[in-house]
């Protein structure tokens, strides 16, 4: 059975809630829209205090090619459009909408009839996209119409649909996948002709076989729609490693992107919204998220709407327990820890995870044993301890040498380390200012107008 070549790890499942079906959450009181949900520049706000807005109308545009439209996931009264605490403690742009009632804005097919077929040429099928606020669903929140605009030059020969969700605890795709799955194959056909394949491959790791059986069956009326099954490692569900595991192709270091393998790769629950986008006319108001956790009463997979309270979701799934040390926005391998459970649901937010007892706690680190197991997990091939080690010399020339930029944040290294040291919080730190040291670059070396 296929998987990537080099590194990663086995982290336990603990899939908890994949036996949970799809329940709907009751709609917020008050929701707040943040304007930066998306890789790229932030949306500018296009509507302001006192205005009256309709579930799906546009409230934010997106600002420039690397960005996203934002529209409103309830209808109501917009109350302030200022700087509020993101999940991190961070103040950032948000839109506050007091919910009256939930009108939808006209347009919108809100019907559960399936539309097959798509009249659309590539072009037009992009715009839509462009236009609904379509952004990738797995965490990435790469706009989607960005993704599917091939650079002059460059031929896209295979489109792949990332339904691996390695990360342990979330099921939010593995549920989209069961129980939308017509809806999924449509959203690929889609997302083939906006590209020009003929080929796709939805990839499924080999501890989902209700999915891989369901879709295996539905894509026999899908020409070209292909269901690969994949052996069980994290991080599959990252790009590049899916791109390998799937074609056996590997994608060189940056500035090289999946495109220059031929690759174009869609998650999930992102195909489904582009078939809602394309064939519904929907914007991207509203997604699955699993709310999970060791002690949390009911785990389950919530679809709700963008701006909703994390409380609110952990209320729906019998609260927070008594012991919980960490509540994670996303998993525990790349999932970011939370200090503000008032702040939103974003196009982004996969999964809410909640850690106790001894699994939320750091363990007492010791000295490095140069056993190199980080290494021997790193999917990318990096040497984790030394770019840790490096960062925190600020040798920042060293670590752009060393490829820091090629981390993905996948979490192998610091998991497998059994000194317990903190090697992603290092190595993101260190490729995080190597990033703006290379943006600065960029600036100062541009032509000045």
């Amino acid at each position: 059975m296929k998987t990537f070549p080099r590194g990663g790890v086995h982290p336990s499942e603990n899939k908890l809630s994949c036996a949970r079906p799809i329940e709907t959450l009751p709609l917020p009181e008050v929701v707040t829209i943040p304007l930066a949900q998306h890789i790229g520049a932030p949306a500018t706000a296009k509507v302001a205090k006192g205005d009256r807005v309709l579930t799906g109308q546009l409230i934010a545009e997106a600002t420039g090619f690397m960005s996203a439209n934002i529209h409103a996931p309830v209808s109501g009264t917009v109350m302030a459009v200022d700087l509020v605490p993101n999940g991190q403690g961070l103040r950032q742009m948000m839109i506050t909408i007091k919910r009256e009632g939930d009108e939808w804005a006209e347009g919108i097919d809100r019907s559960g009839t399936l539309v097959r077929e798509c009249t659309l040429s590539a072009q037009e099928i992009i715009a839509r996209i462009k236009q609904a606020g379509i952004v990738g669903m797995g965490g990435a929140t790469f706009p989607t119409h960005v993704k599917l605009s091939i650079p002059p030059g460059k031929k896209a020969e295979a489109l792949i649909i990332n339904g691996v969700e390695c990360e342990p605890y979330l099921t939010s795709d593995h549920r989209t996948m069961l129980e939308r799955g017509e809806e999924l194959l449509v959203g690929v056909t889609i997302l083939m002709k906006a590209v020009g394949v003929e080929r796709a491959y939805i990839g499924i790791e080999n501890n989902k076989p209700d999915a891989i059986a369901h879709l295996s069956e539905l894509a026999r009326n899908y020409p070209g729609v292909e269901v690969t099954p994949l052996k069980v490692k994290y991080p599959q569900g990252g790009e590049k490693q899916l791109i390998a595991a799937v074609t056996g192709r590997e994608v060189p270091p940056p500035p090289a992107l999946p495109i220059d393998v031929g690759a174009v790769v869609c998650n999930a629950s992102t195909t489904v919204a582009v078939y809602e986008a394309v064939q519904k006319n929907k914007p991207l108001i509203e997604r699955v998220v699993t709310v999970t956790g060791k002690g949390i009463r009911e785990p389950k997979n919530l679809l709700t709407r963008m701006g909703t309270p994390i409380e609110t979701l952990l209320e729906a799934a019998g609260g927070l327990p008594a012991d919980a040390g960490k509540v994670i926005n996303g998993g525990p391998m790349m999932g970011r820890a939370m200090v503000n459970l008032a702040s939103p649901v974003t196009k982004g937010c996969s999964g809410i995870t909640v850690m106790s007892g001894r699994d939320a706690e750091r363990r007492e680190l010791s000295q490095c044993i140069k056993c190199a197991k980080c290494v021997a997990a790193c999917p990318m091939g990096l040497e984790p301890y030394y770019l840790s080690k490096m960062t925190q010399k600020k040798n920042w020339d060293e670590i752009e040498a060393q490829m820091i930029t090629s981390c993905i944040e996948c979490g192998c290294c610091q998991s497998s380390c059994p000194s317990y040291l903190p090697l992603l919080d290092w190595v993101r730190l260190g490729k995080q200012t190597v990033m703006g040291i290379i943006r600065q670059r960029a600036m100062a070396a541009a032509p000045k107008k």
